[in-house]
């Protein structure tokens, strides 16, 4: 392979150990997508509670502050001590990592939700459960997804080097690649798959934010 130049070695990497990249593709993914799924279900109830209750959101959102400035590695490294070696303490940073975004956008979502709206629904007789579901999620529905995008975003950059406690995914062949002689070719099989990933992650989510978002909703109607 030493004849070869970069890209023909990337090419000759991908056809012998294709199966190889498209299965650490998928762990790395599910690793991410169940790290996030986690810290939906905790941080849009939490960015709910502290919406109704304003004094709590400093506190909430200060501490979620505080474990986004701990290095990725240095809270790896921590919680590897409890949890061990593995998948489950990748997923375990990945949620706490992601706590964030969501926490913070559920609470902005719910924030701006406009008041006369809201009193348009008690005037109605709505109860409270009826106002949250019919009408503060579905007009705050954009602002959380916005958080939940930038939250697998991040999570794909974290999963990356989940690899150093044994979880696997495409960090795997990026540390292959820094290991071995001439190994270029080796740190762009894993390193293109995991940009590849966010930027279509990134797409994705952002379709479905610019769907959910009420004004788009309107224009639709409105045609």
């Amino acid at each position: 392979m030493t004849d070869l130049n970069i890209f023909q070695q990337l090419i000759y990497y991908f056809s012998h150990n294709g199966m190889y990249v498209l299965s650490q593709f998928s762990r790395h993914f599910l690793i991410s997508i169940y790290g996030v799924l986690f810290a939906a279900i905790v941080g849009i109830p939490l960015g709910i509670l502290i919406s109704r209750h304003s004094k709590l959101s400093t506190t909430v959102i200060g501490i979620a502050n505080v474990i986004q400035t701990v290095p990725s590695l240095a809270m790896l490294s921590i919680i590897m001590l409890g949890l061990g070696l593995g998948v489950n303490t990748v997923i375990a940073t990945v949620f706490l990592y992601a706590l964030l975004p969501i926490i913070k956008n559920t609470y902005s979502g719910m924030e701006s939700v406009d008041a006369s709206i809201l009193d348009s629904g008690k005037g109605m007789g709505m109860t409270r459960f009826q106002l949250l579901y019919m009408v503060e999620l579905p007009l705050s529905m954009s602002v959380i997804m916005a958080g939940i995008r930038n939250a697998l975003v991040l999570a794909i950059g974290i999963t990356a080097i989940g690899t150093f406690v044994g979880a696997g995914g495409l960090g795997d062949i990026i540390i292959r690649g820094t290991n071995a002689t001439n190994g270029g070719a080796i740190i762009l099989a894993g390193a293109l798959p995991t940009a590849l990933m966010a930027i279509i992650s990134d797409l994705v989510l952002g379709w479905l934010q610019n769907r959910l978002d009420p004004a788009y909703k309107r224009a639709k109607t409105s045609k």
